[in-house]
């Protein structure tokens, strides 16, 4: 019977340089579905790959050695030794594998939680999957449950609310002043991470910015063209803040860099206009009595932690609310997955039940003295009777297993009634057509597996 299973790794398991060295390439994607599709246990795959997490959603026959098999995959790719990757690797199978995938689309795995990236994410994996024909009718009913899981979540709960970084609570700042400014003049202190983080957040809303850096200054200028922006030395600084509508400083100096004398005759010659200054440095890089001069507004990392705190806390309470959709929609698959492997035994069981009828006419048609044709044809719908009343209750019984329970009960009722070369992978005959889209055969099975 083929199951679903999930071999991940994330930000929870594993340090980033773990995570990095499995993390794949969009052009390395597809390559690596058909590497894990090659195996003769794996009949569907999608890979999620991003810089937190990467994720094997496979559909697979025997799951033990399905798992091996995937398992060496990754590490070769990783180039660690398997039992070393499998200390870090998390495998839920069936519902607690959909589960999983439907955390991750509702934002309940990130590592903030409710960031909205992941379900793009997911969607592109999907797809990119589609694409290189490793779906079938489970990963395709598995992947669209969870994308309208993380859709419901989005929309009935408040888990997005505001921004969970420092860097995006920094960018959200610098919005709010800015507001319609048609030609807005952002300077950034510094070309660290943190500095390409609010830069990359400011191109996203269209804003243009200014890197001021010494030490870095080629990877400023990279920055700079990366995200369309330009770059000056820190000794024009004096003339940038004259300019600027708001200042971002993130630089790694030990000392402040922007004093309160020096900025007062920068508000001097700028006439008081409002001035933005947020320092997410460590030591800070604006001297604290900068904030007091008239026109200027500082934020430094106590005050954005706690903007970022209070997001947080109203995140985590949105989550309970979250984990309540996940539970709901993960019940509606796990009726669909428990048709998925009772359907099949129910129409073999019925099969076997024709066939019989079949044997046993076929054996005494020629035993008769006298019949005629409409009384051959009571003689068959009594057998046929007795045959449905017969499996009556064992077919109900097959339609009530709850799943987690059914795959062992299922394969009893097959040695029961001598099911065993019954096809037990396939789709239900009155799926949704959106179900049966890249369905790829699904091997029989040997007698007896588990």
């Amino acid at each position: 019977m083929s199951e679903l299973i999930t071999l991940g790794i994330s930000h929870k398991t594993a340090p980033v340089q773990l995570r990095e060295r499995l993390a794949l390439t969009q052009t390395a994607v597809r390559g690596f579905l058909q590497e894990v599709v090659e195996h003769p246990e794996v009949h569907e795959a999608v890979v999620i790959s991003t810089c937190n997490r990467t994720e094997l959603s496979l559909v697979v026959g025997d799951p033990v050695l399905a798992e091996s098999g995937a398992l060496g995959m990754l590490a070769q790719r990783a180039h660690v030794r398997p039992t070393e990757l499998a200390e870090r690797i998390y495998s839920p199978r069936n519902c607690d594998a959909a589960r999983q995938l439907f955390r991750v689309c509702g934002g309940l795995e990130s590592m903030i939680v409710g960031e909205a990236e992941i379900q793009g994410q997911v969607k592109r994996a999907y797809e990119e999957a589609l694409a290189a024909g490793t779906t079938g009718p489970l990963t395709n009913r598995l992947f669209t449950a969870a994308l309208k899981t993380g859709k419901r979540v989005r929309s009935e709960t408040s888990i997005g609310l505001g921004r969970a970084s420092i860097s995006s609570t920094a960018v959200e700042l610098a919005m709010d002043v800015l507001g319609s400014n048609p030609d807005p003049h952002v300077v950034i202190i510094g070309a660290g991470e943190t500095s390409e983080l609010t830069a990359r957040a400011l191109a996203g809303r269209g804003v243009r910015t200014i890197f001021v850096a010494n030490r870095h200054a080629d990877r400023a200028r990279a920055l700079a063209k990366r995200f369309n922006g330009g770059v000056v030395a820190l000794d024009e600084l004096p003339g940038q803040l004259q300019r600027a509508d708001v200042v971002v400083a993130s630089t790694a100096s030990p000392h402040p860099i922007l004093g309160e004398e020096e900025l007062d005759l920068v508000m001097r010659a700028r006439d008081r206009r409002p001035l933005l200054l947020v320092d997410i440095a460590v030591p800070r890089d604006i001297d604290a009595a900068c904030g007091d001069l008239e026109g200027v507004t500082l934020y430094d990392m106590d005050d954005l932690q706690s903007r970022v705190a209070h997001t947080i806390s109203i995140r985590e309470a949105e989550a309970v609310r979250a984990e309540a959709i996940v539970e709901e929609e993960i019940s509606r698959f796990a009726e669909w997955l428990g048709s998925l492997a009772v359907q099949p035994t129910i129409r073999a069981l019925r099969d076997y039940g024709d066939a019989i009828v079949d044997q046993v006419l076929g054996e005494n048609t020629g035993r008769w003295e006298q019949l005629s044709e409409r009384d051959a044809a009571r003689v068959e719908a009594i057998a046929r009777s007795v045959m449905t009343r017969l499996l009556h209750e064992p077919t109900l019984h097959l339609r009530t297993l709850g799943e987690g329970r059914s795959h062992g009960r299922l394969q009893i009722m097959r040695e029961l009634f001598g099911l065993e070369g019954a096809p037990d992978g396939a789709l239900p005959a009155d799926a949704p057509a959106e179900d049966r889209g890249n369905v790829r055969p699904l091997p029989r099975r040997a007698s007896g597996a588990s």
